[in-house]
């Protein structure tokens, strides 16, 4: 919560729940990932918060961007940063998205399988490619699955084929899971990108780039380490294993660039109980999984909630959303502490929700609006 937002907020006319982002906030913390690795390119994670706003600025700074989308490449050309700052770093494409993302002069993509190198090979002849490896993802919040990446072992002959193809095989990728609190994560996924290095190496093919992903965390219930800590920790598994001859390096913040300059607003359109001797409480939001806080699924993501009642006694409560779902359940396997003085039509702050928010709000589910959203 800044100073522009609390101010915003109590200026707004109601209209339901927004979520309203300090792009100020966004610009300090683009500046930190620059100055925490100087020789690393900045590729955002357009997905975490695509606005218009947001890309506008990132571009005027000089960052790159990681797309996933045809859609979200047009977005970041709209927004003014030229082609070749794109990676289309989806490994999952359609062909004649391909296609598009060339004849917009996109050159770089991602690749885990041969299959997909020969899309690229067709569609986008001559273009960059880099092998995404899986990584355990240990200590992240929100762990990724097997969807995306290779065997690490299998990288040199996804490498070799994209060579043969007459592609240049330009690096490796992975990610170390989202909203990763262990800033050492990337030492064991940085040796086994150094292996594919040296057997690619040993085939002739002399990759030149590591793209280190994503994972960097923004605050939430849990304090987290300093963008700094990351860069030096990142920088001394880069020299452990790969020496003096240390690849060029991009990473692609998401979270970590857009999460804390989020805040959204919401109403208590409900308190109950399920039974008297009940003593758990219910609390309905006007905004809930199917609004833009998917990221509670699994409870994986606890975001702060601030009350007008902080400094009351609290107690517990299941936090749910307005919808006719069952699913629409925030917080029930370990309910949040709230006060007990919390009462309906009380205004909450749910804070950290600068990414993957607004875009995860559905269409119309049940009515409802999209989350409206400001930047300022």
């Amino acid at each position: 919560m800044t100073a522009r937002i609390r101010q915003f907020l109590r200026k707004r006319a109601e209209d339901g729940p927004c979520l309203v982002v300090d792009l100020d906030v966004v610009r300090e913390n683009y500046l930190a990932f620059a100055k925490a690795l100087p020789d690393t390119k900045v590729f955002y994670a357009v997905k975490a918060n695509p606005a218009p706003e947001v890309l506008a600025l990132l571009a005027a700074l000089g960052s790159s961007f990681d797309a996933a989308s045809v859609t979200e490449i047009e977005m970041v050309l709209a927004a003014g940063a030229p082609a070749d700052r794109i990676s289309f770093g989806n490994t999952i494409k359609k062909e004649r998205d391909v296609a598009r993302a060339y004849a917009l002069g996109v050159r770089l993509y991602a690749v885990d399988c041969t299959a997909e190198v020969d899309k690229i090979a067709r569609a986008a002849p001559g273009a960059r490619v880099f092998c995404r490896i899986l990584s355990d993802c240990v200590g992240a919040e929100w762990p990724l699955s097997r969807k995306f990446g290779c065997e690490p072992a299998m990288a040199a002959d996804v490498l070799e084929h994209a060579h043969r193809r007459g592609l240049e095989a330009y690096g490796v990728s992975f990610h170390v899971g989202s909203q990763q609190r262990n800033p050492h994560a990337w030492d064991r996924a940085l040796a086994s990108a150094a292996a594919v290095f040296r057997e690619c190496g040993e085939r002739g093919l002399n990759l030149t780039m590591v793209n280190l992903g994503g994972g960097f965390p923004t605050k939430y219930l849990k304090n987290v380490p300093t963008v700094k800590t990351y860069g030096s920790s990142i920088f001394r598994a880069l020299r452990r294993h790969f020496g003096n001859r240390i690849p060029e390096t991009i990473i692609e913040p998401g979270r970590g660039m857009v999460g804390n300059a989020g805040v959204i607003e919401a109403e208590v359109v409900l308190v109950s109980k399920k039974s008297e001797n009940d003593d758990v409480r219910w609390v309905y939001l006007d905004i809930g999984k199917f609004g833009g806080l998917a990221e509670t699924m699994d409870e994986s993501i606890r975001y702060p909630i601030r009350t007008p009642h902080d400094g009351d006694e609290l107690a517990p409560c299941v936090l749910a959303g307005p919808t006719c779902d069952s699913a629409d359940v925030m917080y029930e396997r370990e309910p949040y502490a709230l006060p007990i003085s919390l009462e309906i039509g009380d205004k909450v702050l749910i804070e950290g929700t600068g990414a993957y928010t607004a875009t995860y709000s559905s269409v119309a589910f049940n009515g409802f609006r999209p989350l409206k959203t400001y930047h300022i």
